[in-house]
């Protein structure tokens, strides 16, 4: 049941949009080419595993045809001796007289090797000493070796018949005496452990002699170590037999495990080289074929130079490459395995597999022959995880900046704008995203992979239109907090310092001027996207594209709109209020509103993008029409026909459209400005309509009206 969880989850991380489904056939056959080749792995290994198991099987049982046959020629063997003693006269004397013979030869053997015990120590370690003075060679240490060799055996002899006596104070003396030897076994072990971690550097130096003495020293060691292995064993299942036989019990006595040592040292070798290949990787992912030199390097000299110097049981450079193979998969694992690795660092792991596998080939060896998979076969869902730390960078990167412009919006301290070259306010953080998804995007690109890309374009894509979306409704947010009643205007100049800003941003993005030879960021992320992506999903991408590049354009408008809401629902709250009711006539209202626009035009004009400006015109003169009309519903508003109010219209309007036609002829607005004062007057006519509306008798209010609401389809009769 787990597992059917964790495979639909895997199927949701694949197929997360409709577009994905068009990756269907090509997942499916590359599912397909991994299962086949998952499928070869086991056939093959289920092969070996079964040609190994008979073989086991094989030795198992002559191994214990062998034992059985050996425990039948002992038993004759003890029968015979029994028989013997009724053949021969006076037997048990003769025997007796034997034992005392041999006895008193071994109490002299071993009195003659006590007695020259530490002599012949001294000898070593003189022997030693010399060695000290040459480590790259060694002469004396197969000499050395062989006389260890004895002394040890002296000592477990000795260790052996002391323990029989039962006398603890002679086998404390005896330890005591035999101190030494440990310690020159030290010495030795030190010398002989430096020879092996200098193995390959010795190979390559030319130094077969040195190899050869090393590797008969361990092969020697390592037939002992089987003598003993069978000595315990035999002693364990046939103790009272075994004790009958002088050549069951003398000799080494204990495991010494110097192969196992040598092939640890194989691995001590290697790892500071894996430590030095860590930190270099971690500074320059994209040269880990560079750094990873020497292991291939040492392979080829176990290959070249070892192999003929070692013993062919032994199959050194099989022994070597299963080693070295283990630990670079461990090595690869932990890093593909932490949670903060890098995108770089991802992909040139993913990208070093077959690069190792080829340079392996070269070595002699096959992608089967090299268990497990240096990475576990986990190239796609590595090629995936890729992906979604890229995702996880954009998501992240945009977060953050959104979290710092939110904060500086809201708390709206002093200099928290920029100004481009242009002198346009701009927020901080803008170049600093286009930036970082130019990046990412390199990062995707490097991968070599469409899909790769086209996953992290998607993620980018949704990112951006979900940063237009909180950008609106921050604004929309914070607009409200100045539009109520009594609501405290300390800061309202900086929130519209941010409309400007946030507005002039949307334009930056899609602002083309191909004859200066300036892009917008959209353009150039788009140019940035085309190589990168498979035709089909350009065609997805453009459709993304205009909708971004279409967002871009209202959320500045939008800015701009709640700019001019603001002045209106703050600068004119009582303004508007006032107009069409008895106040109206004997004040100049529209005179106010124009000069307060003047004013606006002026601040804003140097620090506002140019396209933006004809807009914020627009908007003035279209928001303005809209209050001017909806005043007809204010307190107090009347219409008598003893009231000059169509003189007072007229001014009105005059007012305005000197205001609006003067823009473009102004100097300090020389062009900047292309607003069609045309369009705006066409827009103005409805107000004459509503005075022809006021000035008809009631016989001709019907057919004003008609002639109204047929220009002006949306008239509604409550207005």
């Amino acid at each position: 049941m787990a597992g059917n969880e964790s495979t639909i989850v895997d199927l949701a991380d694949l197929l997360r949009h409709p577009e994905d489904l068009d990756k269907i056939s090509f997942l499916k056959s590359e599912f397909t080419r991994k299962k086949a080749a998952i499928d070869s792995q086991l056939k093959v290994g289920l092969k070996d595993q079964l040609q190994v198991t008979q073989s086991g099987m094989t030795s198992i049982s002559d191994g214990q045809r062998t034992v059985n046959q050996i425990k039948e020629e002992m038993m004759k063997i003890d029968k015979l001796c029994a028989e013997s003693q009724n053949m021969i006269r006076d037997f048990p004397n003769i025997n007796l007289v034997s034992q005392v013979h041999r006895n008193f030869t071994q109490v002299e053997a071993m009195k003659a090797n006590i007695e020259s015990f530490d002599g012949r120590l001294k000898d070593l370690e003189h022997l030693l000493r010399e060695d000290d003075q040459d480590m790259e060679n060694q002469p004396n240490i197969l000499s050395i070796h062989y006389g260890l060799t004895q002394l040890r055996d002296i000592r477990d002899d000795a260790m052996d018949q002391i323990k029989r006596v039962s006398d603890a104070s002679l086998e404390s003396h005896l330890q005591d005496y035999f101190t030494r030897l440990d310690d020159v076994v030290e010495w030795f072990d030190d010398h002989l452990g430096t020879a092996c971690m200098n193995l390959i550097p010795l190979v390559q130096a030319g130094n077969q002699g040195m190899v050869v003495r090393l590797a008969l020293i361990i092969e020697e060691e390592e037939k002992s170590d089987k003598k003993v292995k069978a000595l315990q064993d035999a002693q364990r299942e046939y103790k009272d037999l075994a004790s009958r036989f002088k050549s069951m019990t003398s000799g080494p006595k204990q495991l010494r495990g110097y192969k196992e040592k040598f092939l640890k040292t194989i691995e001590a070798h290697a790892e500071p080289n894996f430590e030095k290949a860590e930190g270099r990787f971690l500074e320059e992912p994209e040269k880990l074929p560079k750094i990873m030199a020497w292991y291939f390097n040492d392979l080829n000299a176990v290959k070249l130079g070892m192999a003929s110097l070692m013993p062919k049981k032994w199959k050194i450079f099989k022994t070597y490459t299963d080693i070295y193979h283990r630990m670079m998969h461990d090595w690869l694992v932990k890093h593909i395995d932490n949670p903060e690795l890098s995108p770089p660092h991802m992909l040139s792991i993913i990208d070093w597999s077959e690069k190792y596998y080829a340079k392996m080939t070269k070595l002699g060896w096959d992608q089967k022959d090299l268990q497990p998979h240096v990475l576990d076969a986990r190239e796609i869902e590595l090629i995936r995880e890729y992906r979604q730390l890229i995702v996880k960078s954009v998501d992240d990167w945009m977060d953050r900046m959104f979290a710092a412009d939110k904060k500086s919006f809201i708390e709206r301290k002093p200099d928290t704008l920029d100004n481009n070259e242009h002198g346009y306010f701009r927020t901080k953080t803008l170049g600093d995203m286009w930036r970082m998804l130019k990046e990412q995007t390199a990062v995707a690109g490097e991968s070599g992979r469409a899909d790769v890309a086209e996953g992290v374009f998607d993620a980018m894509f949704r990112a951006l239109k979900s940063r237009q979306n909180m950008w609106q409704k921050m604004v929309d947010d914070e607009s409200i907090k100045f539009k109520q009643p009594n609501a405290d205007q300390e800061g309202m100049q900086v929130f519209q310092d941010w409309l400007i800003a946030i507005a002039n941003d949307q334009i930056a993005c899609i602002d083309d001027n191909e004859d200066a030879g300036q892009l917008g960021y959209l353009t150039r992320f788009q140019q940035d996207l085309e190589p990168l992506v498979t035709p089909k999903y350009m065609a997805h991408a453009s459709t993304e594209l205009d909708a971004l590049r279409d967002g871009f354009v209202d959320l500045g408008t939008h800015c701009i709109t709640t700019f001019v809401s603001l002045i209106f629902k703050v600068d004119f709250r009582s303004t508007v209020a006032d107009f069409f009711t008895s106040k109206w006539y004997n004040e100049y209202a529209m005179k106010r509103i124009t000069t307060t626009f003047d004013d606006y035009i002026g601040d804003y004009s140097k620090v506002l993008h140019h396209s933006l400006l004809d807009i914020l015109i627009e908007e003035l003169a279209d928001e303005l029409l809209v209050h001017y009309l909806s005043s007809v519903r204010n307190k107090g508003a009347k219409f008598r026909r003893s009231d000059p109010f169509t003189e007072k219209f007229k001014d009105d309007v005059l007012t305005a459209f000197e205001f609006f036609q003067n823009l473009n002829t102004r100097a300090d607005l020389a062009n900047l400005v292309t607003v069609d004062f045309a369009i705006i007057k066409q827009k103005w006519r409805v107000v004459d309509k509503m005075v022809r509306l006021l000035e008809a008798d009631k016989a001709g209010v019907l057919s004003v009206y008609e002639e109204f609401k047929r220009e002006y389809w949306d008239l509604q009769m409550n207005w």
